[in-house]
């Protein structure tokens, strides 16, 4: 199965804490697949864990979420070699992808030299939904707000760019994201930027933002733009509760 069209959805969430394992998907993975359109099999997903050195450990927690949810998992791994030959036609034989969050400096830089890049960006026009949490988020734009270079935050500008616009993650959880994302809009780094509270979602049809969704009441997505006196501008798009 396939999307209707390309089809991103960029978050700031898809877990929690597991009844019986480390942990389970939650509603926006769940969102994610449900985008793909597929009906009368298990879901097919792929999950990458590039931006987190491709933990075992977290290979493993996944594998158990996927089995729960009722998911085949094909896990997609760099290190210490890629495990699948032809990456673009493993990404192609799945409903959707899931991208963890960590490092998103390390994982553009490691798509870059593998080629995923490419590949996901194949998927995507194939119709495969393309969805991922925190530098899983970013990774879709043009770039966004990171702890990838140390513990002070930094731009991130040399994101993949098939969504022509910035991302901020964790808006609401990280004190110094917001006013950030703000400075970096004003100084014209950043241009036009999506933001998301933990446990919300932005779903992206082509390049068009077409629902805010959330796992959690309250919680909310933001675009912040430049004004014409030069400030930052944020306006609130409320969420549909999953």
């Amino acid at each position: 199965m396939a999307a209707d069209s390309p089809t991103i959805v960029a978050t700031s969430g898809g877990y929690r804490r597991g009844e019986r394992t480390m942990l389970d998907f939650d509603a926006l993975v769940h969102h994610a697949v449900e985008r793909s359109g597929v009906t009368g099999r298990r879901p097919r997903l792929a999950y990458l864990g590039t931006a987190n050195g491709d933990q075992q450990t977290r290979i493993g927690a996944v594998y158990e979420a996927a089995r729960v949810a009722g998911y085949d998992l094909t896990p997609v791994a760099l290190f210490t070699m890629p495990n699948h030959e032809d990456i673009a036609a493993t990404l192609l034989g799945v409903d959707a992808v899931w991208v963890d969050g960590g490092s998103v400096a390390n994982l553009l830089a490691l798509w870059r030299l593998h080629g995923v890049d490419e590949a996901m960006r194949q998927a995507w026009e194939a119709g495969v939904v393309l969805a991922g949490v925190s530098a899983g988020s970013i990774c879709w734009f043009i770039g966004g707000t990171t702890d990838s270079y140390g513990p002070e935050l930094r731009a991130v500008t040399n994101g993949l760019g098939m969504l022509p616009y910035a991302n901020g993650v964790h808006y609401d959880n990280e004190a110094r994201r917001r006013p950030l994302v703000h400075r970096l809009v004003t100084e014209g780094t950043l241009g036009e930027t999506h933001c998301t509270d933990d446990g919300v979602g932005l779903v992206y049809e082509g390049t068009d933002l077409v629902e805010v969704v959330s796992e959690r009441e309250g919680a909310a997505g933001y675009r912040v733009t430049r004004g014409s006196d030069g400030e930052a501008v944020e306006e609130r798009w409320e969420a549909r509760r999953l």
